[in-house]
């Protein structure tokens, strides 16, 4: 039988083998230095009295490996490895692509090598990074939901720009929801908080920064008690407090340090799986996200939560949704049964006006969907534009049955609501979000 050579990791395996044998060294340090189990080294240790020397050399003896994969679909990964789109792929989500899309299914360390060897990849020394105490995740799905944008360049100048993502990630689980928005203001927040709460339910807590759009901005010289009692809040605020949703402010980008690294991710997965799925628009990227993109995330990264039960809270037949979700002001009603909003006048219909109504407050909701509506004491009053004609009231349709808002269907409105503008009055209004 031909003597096959030792490497030099073999010479020094069986020269700590030989002195554990002469009772130089314990098993246990022999262990250490040669990286394997204690129940290892005495399998070796029982098996040189038979083998001698030769118990160290590897089975194969420098003869290819039976696992090894043929060279012509590493030839074929390569090609493909080196396409324009897969430049800045790295090795975990190559092995993912490679598998999902070609179905070559291989390990990411064996991409990665051949990565490397193909001039793909350099391998870089990890860096100490500096050590940060994390908090704990909530232990219940729907405890608490952490709501942030990324502004990113998502298709890479493709098509018309989309550069907002609304994200809402559940802290327990890391599930997610989000939506592209051409701006990241409050009525984009808004719907895809509508989405949110029609498809999961109300979470008991969110978890935003002090955007402006979310917390009202201190005046000069006020303390934090006066703050507090002015209870000043923004329509988002107000929202939530009518939705019954509890707001907790973060002071620092790595308070909220789930939703921004899941940005980092989206930031390099997201922007190459809209590159192979050749996305354009803000409708197809929508699409991209609802279908593929979340469905894959929340099955990758979702993690079971510490406690089995869920704080989502239903929507009850009384709430409101288009009501709370949208801009609202107090407003008096005049003497001559008109109602000033947003620089322009709006006349109470003639069947709604009683005599006590004057002079007194009315809500005024302006909707997402771009229609203005004024409720005074519990009912809704038709209003037109002064100068406009008063149509005839319509007869009261027969109201349909509710549907189970948690069981996956929203709102038809919400069909293209981030992809067309928001209406005019919203820009006659202004930026100003706090509660007249």
């Amino acid at each position: 039988m031909e003597r096959i050579a030792m490497s030099q990791e073999e010479r020094d395996w069986l020269d700590w083998l030989k002195r554990v044998r002469d009772g130089v060294i314990t098993q246990r340090q022999a262990s250490e230095q040669m990286g394997i189990t204690d129940r290892w080294v005495r399998t070796l240790l029982a098996r040189m009295e038979e083998e001698g020397d030769e118990v160290v050399v590897h089975g194969l003896g420098g003869r290819p490996s039976n696992r090894r994969i043929d060279e012509a679909i590493q030839t074929k990964a390569v090609k493909y490895l080196k396409q324009p789109e897969w430049h800045d792929f790295g090795p975990t989500f190559a092995s993912e692509q490679l598998a999902k899309r070609h179905q070559i299914e291989v390990s990411k360390e064996t991409t990665r090598g051949w990565m490397i060897e193909a001039g793909l990849w350099r391998s870089h020394p990890r860096k100490l990074k500096e050590v940060h105490i994390w908090r704990p995740r909530r232990s219940c799905y729907g405890e608490l939901v952490q709501w942030d944008t990324s502004d990113h360049d998502w298709l890479e100048g493709r098509g018309d720009g989309v550069r907002y993502l609304v994200r809402m990630i559940d802290d327990a689980t890391s599930r997610s929801w989000g939506r592209f928005v051409r701006h990241d203001g409050t009525r984009e927040n808004m719907g895809v908080l509508w989405e949110y709460v029609e498809r999961y339910g109300r979470p008991a807590e969110v978890y935003t920064d002090r955007h402006s759009m979310f917390a009202v901005a201190p005046q000069p010289g006020e303390s934090e008690e006066q703050r507090r009692q002015a209870d000043r809040v923004t329509q988002i605020g107000r929202a939530l407090r009518e939705l019954g949703i509890h707001w907790i402010p973060a002071y620092s980008p790595q308070a909220k340090g789930r939703v921004e690294r899941s940005f980092g991710t989206d930031q390099d997965r997201l922007v190459k799986h809209l590159r192979l799925a050749k996305v354009k628009t803000m409708q197809r990227a929508n699409e991209f996200l609802e279908k593929d993109y979340w469905p894959e995330w929340n099955e990758r990264f979702a993690q079971q939560p510490a406690q089995a039960a869920d704080l989502h809270r239903p929507l009850t037949p009384q709430i409101d949704l288009a009501s709370a979700l949208s801009h609202v002001e107090s407003r008096v009603i005049a003497n001559d049964y008109t109602v000033s909003f947003a620089g322009r006048r709006f006349q109470i219909a003639r069947q709604d006006a009683t005599a006590g109504m004057k002079r007194q407050h009315v809500r005024v909701e302006l909707r997402l969907d771009g229609s203005l509506k004024a409720r005074y004491e519990g009912r809704y009053l038709e209003m037109t534009a002064c100068g406009e004609r008063t149509p005839e009231p319509a007869p009261t349709p027969r109201k349909p049955p509710r549907k189970d808002t948690n069981a996956g269907g929203k709102s038809h409105w919400m069909d293209g609501f981030f992809e067309r503008p928001g209406p005019p009055l919203w820009m006659s209004i202004g930026d100003g979000n706090a509660r007249g």
